[in-house]
């Protein structure tokens, strides 16, 4: 039956990689359950640490097939400090552990991964700083694969800290509050993501983001993906079900966006909407057929009507 079921499952995961036709260039993942499959297996939490990190090393190599650019994964927030601290420093020792043989492992060199932590690393123990430091020297040159790590992060305190930076260099003259926009707040957010996140996938059965990277993924209405297995258990299907999740979620926010302009390009007309049509353009191919063919009738008559 256990052969049954492994063919029947990557004969399905070979049905969803046909289906599939795009690629979310930056994931997150929330490494959720570990220690609720810990406790299921009657293991200590560390196990289940231990168990989650095999599949991180999955969803690493799930991610370079799929052709994703940058793939960020919650480790270890700021709240997880309130932990036991036995448990956080055997979760620390394993995070020196595996840094350093990520920094090391033919594969990451092969395909050119560049590891980077980021959060508030400063509160991390000195052993963990030096295995971080070590990861991100000994792939520095790399640009192939961004695998962003987040220690001690949480997304509030990271808002709160550009906020202040913006504030002080006001006060100080440094900065015009004129001058204040998009780009003056991402230079001031923690060194980390270099795109949008276009997909969020979390296991383990909540369903909630966590505070998780709210500038470049709540900001960019990324796609969300929530399923019930633990991070221990989550397999190449279930990434494959999020990517879809991405691609439905992308299919209808170009509908949307064409909708919208055909809306106000049949409403208003003329110069002030050049905007409006250019989008239009752009995603018309996402409109349903009838409205495509309604329009491209529309553009013909436009045109003779120009012409004339």
């Amino acid at each position: 039956m256990d052969r049954v079921r492994q063919w029947a499952r990557g004969a399905y995961e070979r049905v969803l990689e046909l289906e599939l036709s795009g690629t979310p260039s930056h994931v997150a993942v929330i490494q959720d359950g570990n220690r609720r499959y810990a406790r299921q297996q009657g293991d200590d939490a560390s196990d289940g640490h231990r168990a989650g990190a095999e599949t991180t090393e999955q969803v690493l190599e799930w991610s370079q097939e799929a052709g994703v650019d940058e793939l960020t994964l919650y480790t270890f927030s700021t709240e997880n400090f309130d932990r036991p601290e036995e448990e956080n420093e055997a979760l620390f020792d394993l995070l020196c552990e595996k840094l350093r043989e990520f920094a090391d492992a033919d594969r990451v060199h092969d395909s050119e991964v560049r590891i980077r932590a980021i959060g508030e690393t400063q509160k991390l123990p000195e052993r963990v700083r030096d295995a971080v430091d070590y990861a991100e020297r000994r792939t520095a040159d790399y640009d192939e694969l961004y695998l962003n790590i987040a220690l001690a992060y949480g997304g509030r305190a990271e808002l709160l800290s550009a906020a202040r930076d913006v504030a002080r260099e006001v006060e100080d003259g440094e900065l015009g509050t004129e001058d204040i926009d998009v780009e003056s707040v991402e230079e001031r957010l923690y060194r980390g993501p270099t795109r949008d996140v276009d997909l969020i996938v979390r296991p383990g059965g909540d369903e909630r983001t966590s505070n998780f990277l709210p500038w470049h993924a709540n900001g960019n209405e990324a796609a969300v993906y929530f399923c019930t297995p633990y991070w221990p258990e989550f397999r190449k299907v279930d990434f494959l079900r999020a990517i879809r999740t991405y691609e439905h979620r992308e299919e209808s926010w170009r509908t949307t966006r064409a909708q919208r302009a055909l809306a106000l390009v049949r409403a208003l007309g003329g110069a002030e909407v050049n905007d409006a049509r250019r989008v239009l353009q752009r995603f018309k191919d996402a409109l349903p057929s009838g409205e495509r063919e309604a329009l491209e009738s529309e553009t013909d008559a436009e045109f003779e009507r120009t012409a004339d």
